[in-house]
């Protein structure tokens, strides 16, 4: 059988798996190596199911994600979460949509110790959405802005999903971390300004809270001091060159946990449950990762991606119109799929069309995590949405949408301007060499 023919066929039964409610990863993995199988024998299939995931195994960069796993779990047990939030909040919650604001902002500061969108949102939903309700503010705009909020877990760096991008794609964590500050920076700019227009709009439903004291603001400031140096230590380390990713993932987890045991929140029955968190995820992600680079090896030995490649060079279409046609693909996919499954399923057949174009892989991880962020809060599931949708039942799911809209009109017009200029992302990686 033609080995063009077998890919298609694989593809065909990797997605009827997934349908079927088979783990993304052992899908992937499965028909992997059956596929193979069909073009090299058995004997050299089993042996790929050994090799690839060894392989995958002996990445540091891969190293890193369970790190950065575990000292997001430790932050938010150590209640660094809600220290940043008083911190954003007495710096911004007098203001006409200030604690929305103070969402956003600090959704952004614990990305920067957590590294995960589902995470982040789960977190703040916890501790921004009582605050918002109590204080009358309108459940959409209280609802979007903590959903929206939570995408920029995966934007700030550092960030899970980049490690894991670096890992599939073989680039640079570091050029990663750094190619995602400016469109960290305007994600959180773009979202402030959502907050301002949905307030200028209907002023009713944002009413203004009380300014604090002088005082009482230094002493929220001066309470954060763990999240403050919990970033400074780990993000400050990564970009003067004093640690490698791997060296600040590990003090980041020291520190954090250090946090949580000297505030005394850190009792047997909640370790545990932190390291059942770090550990689930992790075997999640480790599990992806496998089959992902199983089935990657299948699709190129098989020719489909060169094929693909092929076609799309050869379509009478211009490149930019190919990379806003898989960006469309990418947001229908995020709002199925987690943003874990969404990258690992579709890189093995994207990346060798945006290296075919000529585009910066650099530049396409960042596009990449933006875009899969939108999918996260996208009709008509949106994996952000559900999640609050089950914390809070008595706010419905429409209207948690409807407080998404002006968040996914402010994501929509970021993603353009990236894309449009990708000196706003390759400039830093630039001059940091």
């Amino acid at each position: 059988m033609d080995p063009l023919v077998i890919a298609v066929i694989g593809c065909a039964a990797m997605m009827g798996l997934i349908l079927l409610h088979v783990p993304i990863g052992i899908s992937m993995a499965l028909v992997g190596v059956v596929g193979f199988a069909q073009v090299a024998g058995w004997g050299p299939a089993i042996s790929l199911l050994a090799s690839e995931p060894a392989s995958a195994m002996g990445s540091l960069d891969l190293a890193v994600i369970p790190l950065f796993m575990l000292m997001g779990s430790l932050a938010a047990a150590g209640g660094l979460a809600s220290d940043v939030y008083d911190m954003a909040n007495a710096l911004f919650g007098h203001r006409r949509g200030g604690l929305a604001t103070t969402t956003v902002v600090a959704s952004a500061g614990f990305g920067a110790i957590c590294g995960s969108g589902v995470a982040t949102t789960a977190t703040f939903g916890r501790v921004a959405m009582p605050e918002m309700l109590t204080r009358g503010y309108d459940p959409s705009l209280a609802s979007g802005a903590v959903a929206a909020g939570g995408t920029l877990g995966i934007i700030v760096p550092p960030s899970a999903m980049m490690i894991l991008y670096s890992v599939l794609t073989e680039q640079s964590v570091l050029q990663l971390f750094t190619a995602a500050i400016i469109p960290a920076l305007l994600a959180v700019l773009f979202y402030a300004i959502a907050v301002q227009v949905t307030v200028m709009r209907r002023p009713e439903s944002a009413p203004r809270s009380d300014k604090l004291p002088f005082k009482d603001r230094l002493a929220a400031i001066g309470r954060a001091w763990g999240v403050i140096l919990l970033a400074v230590v780990v993000l400050g380390g990564i970009y003067s060159g004093i640690f490698t990713v791997n060296e600040a993932a590990a003090i980041g987890v020291v520190i954090a946990f250090l946090f949580a045991l000297l505030r005394r929140r850190l009792d047997r029955a909640t370790f545990l449950r932190v390291m059942a968190e770090a550990s689930g995820s992790t075997a999640m992600i480790y599990i992806m990762v496998f089959g992902a680079t199983i089935f990657s090896y299948f699709i190129s030995v098989t020719g489909g991606a060169s094929f693909l490649v092929g076609v799309i060079s050869e379509a009478p279409v211009q490149p930019l119109m190919v990379i806003f046609g898989i960006l469309l693909l990418y947001i229908f996919l995020g709002a199925f799929f987690d943003e874990v499954a969404a990258m690992v399923i579709t890189l093995p057949f994207v990346i060798p069309v945006i290296q075919g174009l000529g585009y910066d892989l650099v530049w396409w991880g960042i596009i990449n995590v933006v875009v899969i962020g939108i999918g996260m809060i996208t009709p008509p599931i949106g994996i952000n949405v559900m999640l609050l949708n089950v914390m809070y039942r008595d706010v419905r799911i429409t209207t948690i949408y409807r407080g998404i809209v002006p968040f996914l009109v402010a994501d929509l017009l970021r993603l353009t301007i990236l894309v449009l200029f990708p000196a706003l992302t390759l400039w830093l990686p630039g001059i940091m060499g």
